[in-house]
């Protein structure tokens, strides 16, 4: 077992440490290369990755369908900008909508955008549809969301780290408990636009809401005239062991966000995919991006929308992510508090008085494990959809080997 250094001397983490803005914590592990479930840092040491890119990277480091369609588009063309069509766009706003099955798809670059982006769709639609007066739209959030750091995100965010300093905030939200619908129902109004949650919320630790809520949702939306917007950036395209998270309970939103895994880790791609009436309601000049549906995210897209329609992908993290909670739920009274989670994704509450969750991540790193903290002393896990069996137990003995050291 080799220790972490974070006295910062090596040169790799020193020049980062200098040059860097200090908006990240990494930890002291600096990654050369990659390939699957594994990364190897500068000085040749290898790493399971149980992060995956905040689920960027279900598909692994480098996958070979991934790659080969990206290198077969840089021969060919790379950017043409929205002014003008290519041969991908179409191909991949069709095949996206039908993995959807919905009706459009208004693609973009990072999550981010895409929240924005359904933001703005939201409240367009109030307006021209609904017959909201103008300005007057809301839009009802949960608390302990994480749509995105944008200054409207984080005006709706409850987490003081990414909201703290960053004002005035721009008004139109409700926020509400997470997985409360007799908080959601009474927040909703005649102004109100959209319903923004995420079926499973990520950066708060994996929190998995009450079963039936999401239905409950689907149903107080389509009742009061309202649109439900489901931010499946991290919980969508295979993670929880379905293509979405809303999946598990039958639940089709009006309006898909997407992001992370949809450019599979070679290059940023997202996308707003939903009912034709609610995204009909943009027309030209009203929103854009010069690099949103790029033909190499078209054809990097096209080559995970492939990967997603045989359901390998979904089935392994159903049945890898089956072994991941057994080896964790048994650990749950030896240094766990709790476990939540769906498919190949966990959030787990290590015991405070044992160790913080970066501390915790430090030791993982040390015995070959990468992961990441979040809140304190929970740890999220999200290891890619091409680990094995074996590679889980791997990763669920240093986890356990942690906590028995602690």
């Amino acid at each position: 077992m080799t220790a972490l250094r974070e006295d910062l001397t090596t040169p790799a983490v020193e020049e980062a440490e200098r040059f860097t803005a200090h908006n990240y914590h990494p930890l002291p592990v600096v990654v050369a290369e990659a390939a699957g479930a594994w990364v190897t840092d500068v000085d040749g040491r290898r790493y399971l990755d149980c992060l995956a890119g905040y689920s960027a990277l279900n598909f692994g480091h480098r996958h070979p369908d991934l790659v080969a369609a990206a290198r077969e588009q840089l021969d060919r063309v790379t950017l043409t900008s929205r002014a003008f069509l290519h041969d991908q766009f179409g191909p991949f706003c069709r095949e996206l909508a039908q993995l959807c099955r919905t009706d459009l798809t208004l693609p973009m670059n990072t999550g981010a955008e895409a929240v924005e982006t359904a933001v703005k769709v939201s409240r367009k639609w109030g307006y021209l549809k609904k017959g909201v007066p103008d300005g007057r739209a809301t839009i009802v959030v949960a608390e302990g969301n994480f749509h995105g750091r944008t200054t409207t995100i984080v005006s709706f965010s409850t987490d003081p780290e990414a909201r703290a300093d960053f004002g005035p905030y721009t008004p139109g939200f409700r926020v509400v408990p997470y997985g409360d619908l007799a908080a959601l129902e009474a927040a909703v109004d005649e102004t109100t636009v959209a319903v923004l949650l995420e079926p499973i919320q990520g950066e708060a630790g994996v929190l998995v809401p009450p079963p039936g809520y999401l239905p409950a949702v689907r149903a107080l939306c389509t009742r009061e005239n309202v649109l439900f917007v489901a931010d499946e950036v991290q919980s969508g395209l295979g993670r929880t062991g379905d293509t979405f998270a809303c999946d598990h309970e039958g639940v089709v939103p009006d309006l898909y966000v997407l992001g992370k895994a949809l450019g599979g880790g070679v290059v940023p791609v997202s996308a707003v995919v939903g009912r034709a009436d609610v995204l009909g309601v943009l027309k030209p000049g009203e929103h854009g991006s010069t690099f949103g549906g790029n033909p190499m995210a078209c054809a990097v897209g096209r080559a995970v929308v492939r990967l997603l329609t045989t359901g390998e992908y979904q089935a392994r993290a159903r049945e890898l992510g089956a072994v991941m909670r057994t080896r964790l739920d048994a650990m749950v009274g030896s240094g766990l508090t709790a476990v939540r989670g769906r498919g190949l994704w966990a959030g787990i509450d290590i015991d405070p008085a044992l160790l913080t969750g970066r501390r915790a991540c430090e030791r993982l790193a040390e015995r070959g494990v990468l992961a990441k903290d979040t809140h304190g002393s929970t740890l999220r896990l999200a290891p890619p959809l091409v680990i094995t069996a074996d590679e889980v137990e791997l990763a669920m003995n240093a986890l356990e080997g942690v906590l028995k050291d602690a």
